[in-house]
């Protein structure tokens, strides 16, 4: 197995190919973890999760547990799940609200800010516990902090700041934020898991990947295509036709029609390849009517023509976030093993907007990210393919060149390139070995 100084991580990957081994060493695995996941900005939420003060969300940075809670004063904090005494988590549900926590093994009790509130017996404790310690409060992670309301968080108290880290992609989070009347938008709908058994990179991997769809995803075009247009048995069958047979236009419209970009630290997003101005909800729709004069009272005629202008598909932040802003859904990686991946789908409701746009995001969201959604599962079977063909000892190298040294600058540390490149998954290795080689 590699070693871990910067000439060993740096012997596994080269331009344009990367050693089996940064899939599938547990050593490596481990090592991600503490340097990557617990040193990067990490999605913990978004702030309408946790609107009111007591309201909060659990959620995991890597493998460790934290919450994400509102404070009595409005701020927003980011704390270890784990009981200062014995270690316990004290915040066992997904969402909730809580004046305050408290430990179901011994009674500690903390509140919001995860200040240690209360503790039965202290007396019985060296030196009288001192309630006002820090140390024995809910620690908070190191750093938190937020862009336009969706929350990150570290484990490293050094680094570049979060504007820093997200640098260009802002951007895409712009552009998701400005599509809502009043700039409002709130998670509702509940969320899609799913799991497969491959390392957690390989999903980030294949969200820009313009060549893969027209393979994977040939049975769900196949039926899509022999569907009548006129028949839609639950109202769906619209955006799902769309969607499916989009996926089969071919290599040559990805790589003459649709762009992608890279971003430093990771990043990267792919222009939108539908046909539609706008897949969720079609343009002759009175929702739509509705919605568009909603956001021209709200930012005027010209605003509103650029902001719609806008067209991308899969937005990535590495290493754990995904999210289409046009269709307001947002999908977190969660690495469990060396071999197994979660990945939670959260959708987003315009509270402004009218009510017929979210019904169709969720249309939307049972389409693409559902659990018995026909694309979603081919997916799935492919990750799935992937981790055990990485089990065979040959060859070492997986592939990562297609485009290689073809594309080019363009600006503010972005490079730029046609949508059949795997250029993001070289600048996703890029970030790799950034972050692993620093002891």
């Amino acid at each position: 197995m590699p070693g871990h100084d910067r000439d060993d991580l740096a012997a596994l990957i080269r331009g344009d190919r990367v050693h089996r081994h940064v899939y599938t060493d547990p050593d490596l695995f481990a090592l991600e973890m503490e340097r990557i996941f617990g040193r990067a900005w990490i999605y913990v939420g978004h702030e309408s999760q946790v609107r009111n003060p007591g309201d909060f969300a659990t959620t995991r940075i890597g493998r460790q547990p934290v919450i994400m809670v509102r404070h009595e004063d409005g701020a927003i904090h980011v704390l270890n799940n784990r009981c200062a005494h014995r270690a316990a988590m004290v915040a066992t549900t997904e969402s909730g609200h809580a004046d305050e926590f408290r430990c179901a093994y011994h009674g500690w009790t903390y509140r919001t800010d995860g200040r240690l509130s209360a503790v039965p017996i202290a007396q019985g404790y060296p030196g009288n516990l001192d309630l006002d310690d820090p140390a024995n409060g809910l620690m908070p992670v190191a750093r938190s902090a937020a862009y336009r309301g969706f929350v990150f968080a570290s484990l490293a108290a050094d680094g570049p700041g979060l504007g820093e880290f997200l640098g260009p992609m802002t951007s895409s989070f712009d552009d998701m934020v400005d599509r809502a009347p009043g700039d409002e938008l709130e998670v509702a709908g509940g969320v899609f898991k799913h799991a497969f058994d491959a390392n957690w990179k390989v999903y980030l991997e294949n969200l820009c990947d313009g060549v893969h769809p027209a393979n994977v995803h040939e049975s769900s075009i196949d039926a899509a295509r022999r569907q009548d247009d006129a028949v839609h048995s639950d109202g769906a069958g619209e955006i799902a036709l769309r969607q499916m047979r989009q996926n089969g236009v071919g290599y040559h419209f990805f790589r003459d029609g649709v762009g992608m970009w890279t971003t430093p630290h990771g990043h990267s997003f792919m222009g939108d390849y539908h046909d539609d101005e706008k897949l969720v909800a079609a343009l002759d729709d009175p929702a739509f009517a509705e919605y568009l004069a909603a956001l021209k009272a709200d930012k005027g005629e010209a605003r509103t023509r650029e902001v719609l202008a806008v067209a991308r598909w899969n937005s990535n932040v590495w290493p754990n976030l995904s999210f289409m802003s046009r269709f307001r859904q947002l999908r977190v990686v969660h690495p469990v093993a060396v071999d197994r991946t979660e990945v939670h789908t959260f959708s987003f409701r315009m509270p402004k907007a009218p009510p017929a746009m979210f019904e169709d995001t969720i249309r939307f969201a049972n389409v693409t990210n559902g659990t018995g959604s026909p694309v979603l599962t081919d997916d799935l079977e492919t990750y799935g393919r992937i981790g055990e063909g990485l089990r065979c000892a040959r060859p070492e190298w997986v592939h990562m060149g297609r485009e290689y040294q073809t594309d080019g600058a363009a600006g503010d540390g972005m490079r730029e390139t046609n949508g059949t490149s795997e250029l993001h998954i070289r600048n996703m290795f890029a970030a790799w070995l950034d972050h692993m080689a620093r002891a």
